[in-house]
């Protein structure tokens, strides 16, 4: 998506730094992001849970939360809604995880310490209080298509039990064809973004920016007065001291 690949490229800290900024080098979208960013529009949020992931075992009991013990339908890549008390056991056989860590282990010589790969990732994807869980879902879903279908298999659950609705996604660290996904902060940057571009599109107000920067980034500095501030916090607490070191 064009639209995302500028967004991406959007050098917020220059923009805070900087002051004023030549509103002709922006693109529509980075336009947008700003316009939406001073409106203060709902972020979209996106964070890995690390633990948890290494064992078959482990993934049983993380499936068995979040599809509330069955009760809650989780949702695979091929559309269908699992359900039922077996599904914890289920879904890391079917996705021969247990294959999967045994032949991790046995690449490891007897007595090496390592870290077990990751059999799994776990992304839970959020927004504030208010917002519309049924469409927060199908965002989440039409990400996942997007970035994982024919690739990684994956389930995903919606959860409401809490003000804020958010979707709990368990994908596949391998995938079909043999690769390893390691989610890196550019992914989850990006995923952010495509996350709040799929809200929008079902008419849902969503944003993502980096946190530093909500509702600040409007608040031009000159660069005069960006160099003052930085030479007042370097040097303001060693100019002080030695004010009272002379009077005394």
């Amino acid at each position: 998506m064009r639209q995302i690949d500028e967004e991406l490229a959007f050098d917020f800290r220059s923009h805070g730094h900087y002051g004023r900024v030549d509103r002709a080098a922006l693109t529509p979208a980075q336009a947008r992001l700003l316009a939406r960013t001073a409106a203060r529009t709902p972020e979209a949020m996106v964070k890995v849970l690390s633990s948890g992931a290494c064992s078959a075992k482990s993934v049983a009991r993380h499936v068995d939360y979040v599809s509330r013990n069955g009760e809650t339908g989780l949702h695979t890549e091929d559309g269908e809604v699992l359900t039922g008390k077996g599904i914890a056991e289920k879904l890391p056989e079917d996705w021969d995880l247990d294959l999967a860590e045994t032949g991790a282990g046995k690449r490891l010589g007897k007595g090496t310490r390592y870290k077990p790969p990751r059999l799994v990732h776990k992304v839970v994807f959020s927004m504030p209080a208010g917002t519309g869980a049924d469409k927060v879902l199908a965002a989440v879903g039409n990400l996942c298509r997007e970035e994982f279908a024919l690739k990684h298999r994956y389930v995903m659950a919606l959860h409401t039990d809490e003000p804020h609705p958010h979707v709990h996604v368990i994908l596949k660290a391998t995938s079909e064809q043999g690769e390893r996904l390691n989610i890196k902060k550019a992914h989850l940057k990006e995923w952010r973004m495509k996350f709040a571009a799929h809200l929008r599109e079902l008419g849902v107000p969503a944003n993502a920016t980096p946190r530093l920067f909500r509702g600040q980034m409007l608040r031009s500095q000159s660069l005069k007065a960006y160099w003052r501030d930085r030479r007042e916090k370097a040097y303001g607490r060693r100019d002080s001291a030695l004010v009272r070191s002379v009077s005394r």
